[in-house]
């Protein structure tokens, strides 16, 4: 991938830590120390004007490292003339966090003397009470008084994730309501709880701050990467055939539209060729709407198989507007042919009485694209585990869902949603998210999905692995919607396309 980025469990953020640590070079304390300074740094860069207003900073400081960074940062802003304020939870539990408690000479109260109806202006919380570490349900007190402090138009800036959202898994712990950020401050890398379920919505922009832990990198092993543009969308040189052939299994009368979006997908991201194929009474309004597109009449699957002798058809997408009586004939014979396809929408939901049967004929070269429905009809244990509430962190998440998903069925599954998931059979994993800043909430309109599945046919048949395929499409496809803003229909993403490619190199 380009410039995808590694995205962090907390486990992992720990052994990074850890391993800075036992090298000699850093301790605890010069760790919280530049975080704290970093962390000020940003929420001072992200609101000037309170400064220059005198708005205050009311800093929440919990009792372990999480609440030591706050101190830090309330010297440090106080340093640039901010009137600051820490309410506390108590005395810090930790050696780094009394260091840096002790070294905050302004004015400390209690947390529970903080009111919103005092009367007393506060311009900005900052919630440093629990961080990354919290693995039960934040207390409804605290909650609440998180809540009536973003309700009276305060902002909120969260320290390394919101207090309450589990930072592995982005679920809010229990059944409490948390209000949303408007900027999280973490450090060295995002977690996955930033991007994934509630942490997507509740995070608000998110600033990684780097504090010096890029030489013990290596310690947090293999992570999770956000799915970013590709440099290999650039096309080289070369006619038509040597960027593949593309064939859109298409539904029968009146169907065709949806296979019409993935085919005009599958052109526009560079595919060479693509080819329509519904049965041969639907020709004629699928030509009435088509012209670059090639089209083919298939009736059934010994018509496929006899058109896929052609090995320059080099990728396959079925489901979109397919039919599930078609879906059923089309998708084995498809599977037995080897080359890479995608299946979505009816290629997924006819095989829902029976999934095992449509995994053990999958390969390594099929890639699945359900939504939340689609994947509780074929994961239903797994996407139990995800809806089921949760009272201990690190919580069941839909990275975890998805990566054990692709390796029951033995293939590339793409799980659509704001924060889309990608997992390969071994585990390799992206995340292209839609959320915070970059949410494209135009997306959820008919027919985008089936947009999404003909990008990544096209990314397919020009050579792409099918993990790298799904990510680079499902950027490419938020990208789309990003840039096209308000109004998007289905029809308006393949034609946005090449916008956001060109912003790639000019």
């Amino acid at each position: 991938m380009g410039s995808s980025s590694p995205i962090l469990a907390t486990r992992q953020m720990r052994a990074v830590e850890e391993a800075a640590i036992s090298s000699g070079v850093e301790t605890g304390s010069s760790l919280m120390e530049r975080a704290g300074r970093a962390a000020a740094a940003a929420i001072a860069a992200h609101w000037p004007e309170f400064i220059r207003d005198g708005r205050e900073a009311l800093i929440l400081c919990g009792l372990g490292n999480n609440g030591g960074d706050g101190y830090v940062i309330a010297r440090h802003l106080a340093g640039q003339g901010w009137p600051v304020r820490v309410a506390a939870l108590g005395q810090p539990g930790t050696v780094e966090a009394e260091g840096a408690s002790a070294l905050w000479r302004g004015q400390t109260v209690g947390i529970g003397s903080v009111s919103m109806a005092s009367g007393r202006r506060i311009g900005l919380c900052i919630d440093a009470l629990f961080g990354t570490g919290i693995s039960r349900p934040l207390d409804p007190e605290i909650a609440g008084l998180l809540r009536g402090i973003a309700a009276s138009g305060c902002p909120i800036a969260a320290v390394d994730i919101l207090s309450g959202l589990c930072a592995t898994s982005g679920r809010v712990l229990g059944d409490i309501r948390l209000p949303e950020a408007d900027l999280t401050v973490t450090f060295h890398r995002p977690k996955l709880g930033h991007f994934l379920s509630d942490g997507g919505t509740l995070s608000g922009q998110v600033v990684t701050c780097d504090i010096g832990l890029e030489p013990w990198s290596e310690a947090a092993g293999d992570s999770v990467l956000l799915a970013g543009p590709s440099q290999a969308l650039q096309k080289r040189a070369g006619h038509k055939y040597s960027h593949g052939h593309a064939l859109i299994m298409a539904g029968g009368a009146g169907k065709g539209g949806a296979a019409r979006l993935s085919g005009r997908a599958a052109l526009r991201v560079g595919a060479g060729l693509v080819t329509v194929a519904p049965p041969p009474d639907a020709l004629s309004e699928n030509a009435a709407r088509l012209d670059a597109i090639m089209l083919d009449g298939l009736s059934d699957a010994e018509a496929m198989l006899q058109r896929l002798r052609d090995p320059r058809i080099n990728a396959l997408c079925l489901g979109p507007g397919l039919g599930l009586p078609r879906a059923k004939e089309l998708v084995p014979a498809a599977l037995s042919v080897g080359r890479p396809v995608v299946l979505d929408a009816d290629a997924l939901t006819a095989f829902a009485d029976g999934p095992d049967g449509l995994f053990a004929q999958l390969h390594e070269g099929a890639v699945l694209t359900p939504h939340d429905g689609e994947f509780a009809r074929l994961f239903p244990d797994l996407a139990r585990k995800v809806r089921d509430e949760t009272a201990k962190g690190p919580a069941f998440s839909r990275l975890d869902a998805v990566r054990l998903a692709a390796a029951r069925c033995g293939a590339t599954v793409l799980l659509k949603g704001p924060d889309t998931v990608i997992s390969s059979p071994e585990g390799r994993a992206l995340i292209a998210a839609a959320t915070g800043v970059y949410a494209a909430p135009w997306l959820a309109t008919a027919g985008s999905g089936d947009v999404l599945s003909g990008l990544i046919t096209g990314l397919l048949a020009r050579g792409f692995e099918p993990l790298d395929a799904a990510g680079t499409a499902a950027w490419l496809h938020a990208e789309a919607a990003r840039q096209f803003g308000p109004g998007l229909i289905a029809e308006d993403l393949p034609e946005a396309i090449p916008a956001v490619l060109r912003t790639l190199w000019n």
